[in-house]
């Protein structure tokens, strides 16, 4: 098993334990605060187990079908499982507004706040986990999750501070106050995971940073005259390249296969934990500017064409 499904299957295993405990919790209790963690977590356990069949779909080899692969699922994932965070922050404050409104007292205040320091606890070390296998497989679905369970992190926090206010002062508005920022953070917090995924499935070249490098790893090469039109995007999972590379009128082919092979093996170092697609095409000359001028003249004629 990869380390990508292992985390989502221990991620959706210890969100199953915190929904019990907080649901339990929650209802005897009267919380709103402990309640809306405990709604949070179930959709955490609904997510991880959503993720684990979208990385298991994303890890299937190319066919005659997908030639590419499946790789966006991930992507796919990402969003649906940022829409899902959005939901439940949306609900989150609408429990809080309920609760202002209808001034109910928050009860077994002890034992709430001992709820939430074991999930607290077992949240940092899951958070640890799933950050670590993040920055080992550079995986967008993982590093989604534990986006997500690291404001999970910050929402128990809240949770326990309100349920601490609350026993302190013996103000119950205070529970509903913290569940409405609760439900404010939770729904900040799902915009980068919608907009990542968003992203992929728009095809998004490579970070800028990465896209320099590559131009540099071509044009670096002794027998490269220069290049064009290098074109990136990733899936997710691998990141494809291509790009027009200027050699010499009168190099043979296997030269020319010998120096893309040099280039590619150069690329494929500045991310190991990625796959690449690489696609250099052979230019006898910079035709960059030619081309560019015929497809304009294209288009200018199709414009007239369609216009009479």
């Amino acid at each position: 098993m990869s380390p990508q499904k292992r985390a989502t299957l221990v991620s959706s295993s210890v969100a199953s334990v915190l929904v019990v405990v907080k649901l339990v919790i929650g209802v005897a209790s009267g919380s709103v605060a402990v309640l809306a963690s405990a709604i949070d977590s179930l959709l955490d356990m609904l997510v991880s187990v959503f993720n684990f069949f979208a990385i298991k779909k994303s890890e299937e080899n190319p066919n005659e079908e997908y030639q590419y692969g499946k790789g966006k699922i991930q992507a796919i994932a990402a969003v649906i499982e940022g829409t899902v965070i959005t939901i439940s922050g949306l609900y989150i404050i609408y429990i809080a507004f309920e609760k202002l409104n209808s001034e109910s007292v928050t009860t077994l205040l002890t034992p709430s706040i001992l709820a939430m320091i074991f999930s607290i606890i077992v949240t940092y070390l899951l958070v640890k986990y799933l950050l670590k296998v993040a920055k080992e497989t550079d995986n967008l679905v993982i590093k989604a999750d534990a986006l997500h369970y690291q404001t999970d992190l910050w929402s128990n926090a809240a949770v326990l501070v309100a349920l601490g206010l609350v026993h302190a002062t013996g103000i119950d508005a205070i529970d509903a106050v913290f569940g409405l920022g609760i439900g404010l953070y939770i729904i900040y917090s799902a915009y980068k995971i919608i907009q990542e995924g968003i992203e992929i499935l728009l095809d998004r070249a490579l970070g800028g940073n990465m896209v320099a490098r590559i131009g540099e790893i071509i044009s670096k090469h002794p027998e490269v005259t220069s290049y064009h039109w290098l074109k990136t995007r990733t899936d997710g999972s691998t990141n494809f390249v291509e790009f027009h590379m200027v050699l010499r009128p009168s190099m043979l082919l296997l030269e020319a296969h010998r120096i893309a092979d040099e280039v590619e093996e150069q690329i494929f170092l500045l991310n190991t934990k990625k796959k690449w697609l690489i696609t250099p095409h052979f230019d006898p000359y910079d035709d960059e500017y030619v081309n560019d001028a015929l497809l304009n003249g294209k288009t200018l004629i199709k414009q007239k064409q369609e216009k009479s």
